[in-house]
């Protein structure tokens, strides 16, 4: 039997018998499963007002709500689900998650601290730990962390991945490059890693490399805009003009309307001598100011010394 009619079976159940609780707590969790989860929400209240000491019906409330984005009444539920049972180690795993999503991150950590106490292969809350202390821009802390998930789990993509980008904020370029280049070996089509060696071949000033690594980066997703601006800058320092241009006409059908791509076409325009379209480009680019990394002033100075 599939889950839909598994489901209505049991909503038949339900209709001729609506305290059928057993059948309610089935329904809830195939609701959430299939994401049917405003229905599933509806069953699991109604049954967290019957069952008021139910740690798991407070578990599964928590599920949901994070589900529908509301992450207050997720941290509530798990909260409630830990109250009734104080060793309901995925209500705080879970909390854990939550609570890194709100930055409420000294309760996140005590949370992750907690399931590893349990449990202290738990790969995944090392990795979280490690996600927490990033975020807090505590890198040794964080290191730590994600190396020790790589112990248990050298396959944890996320976690070489944020590595190198530690490394790489620490100007390691080659520890960098390693974790991008360990998480292709594992992820032959990971973007972001092609994407950051790319930055890293830039920084260094091998550009053909950057440029390869743009292009495989690109391919595989086409709607990566930092992507394109590095690419068409690079190729606009080798004097490469119309190939720039092209790589930022495909940015701007690919990722839509930049003020960044605009100003990048528009100095591309002013370095070939055609000052009609390098007004045009930036004018675009100053409609479009909220994607712009300069400053709309500084923008408006250059524009009124174009002589057309």
């Amino acid at each position: 039997m599939s889950k839909i009619d598994k489901i209505e079976e049991l909503q038949n159940l339900l209709r001729e018998d609506s305290q059928n609780f057993q059948a309610r707590r089935q329904l809830a969790v195939l609701l959430t499963d299939c994401g049917f989860n405003d229905e599933a929400l509806k069953n699991l209240i109604y049954l967290s007002k019957t069952f008021a000491d139910d740690s798991g019906i407070f578990y599964n409330l928590g599920i949901v709500y994070e589900k529908l984005k509301n992450l207050k009444k997720a941290k509530e539920s798990y909260e409630k689900a830990i109250e009734i049972e104080p060793e309901a180690i995925d209500a705080i795993y879970n909390l854990g998650l939550v609570c890194t999503d709100l930055k409420e991150f000294d309760t996140a950590i005590k949370c992750f601290e907690k399931v590893i106490s349990v449990d202290s292969d738990d790969s995944n809350s090392y990795f979280n730990l490690g996600l927490v202390y990033f975020k807090m821009q505590n890198y040794l802390l964080a290191v730590e962390n994600f190396e020790k998930t790589i112990d248990l789990n050298d396959n944890d993509i996320y976690a070489h991945f944020y590595l190198g980008n530690i490394y790489k904020e620490l100007g390691d370029s080659d520890g960098a490059r390693s974790e991008f280049n360990k998480v292709l070996e594992i992820s032959p089509d990971y973007s972001w890693a092609y994407y950051n060696l790319a930055v890293l071949d830039y920084e260094n000033g091998e550009l053909g490399d950057a440029l390869s690594n743009l292009s495989r980066t690109i391919e595989l997703n086409p709607a990566d805009i930092e992507a394109y601006k590095i690419y068409a800058k690079i190729l606009a320092k080798n004097e490469n003009y119309d190939m720039a241009e092209e790589i930022i006409t495909r940015a701007l059908e690919n990722c839509g309307e930049n003020g960044d791509l605009y100003y990048l076409a528009g100095r591309l325009s002013g370095l070939q001598g055609d000052n009609i379209k390098y007004r045009i480009n930036l004018q675009n680019a100053l409609k479009n100011y909220k994607t712009l990394s300069i400053s709309v002033p500084a923008l408006k100075t250059e524009l009124s010394k174009i002589s057309v």
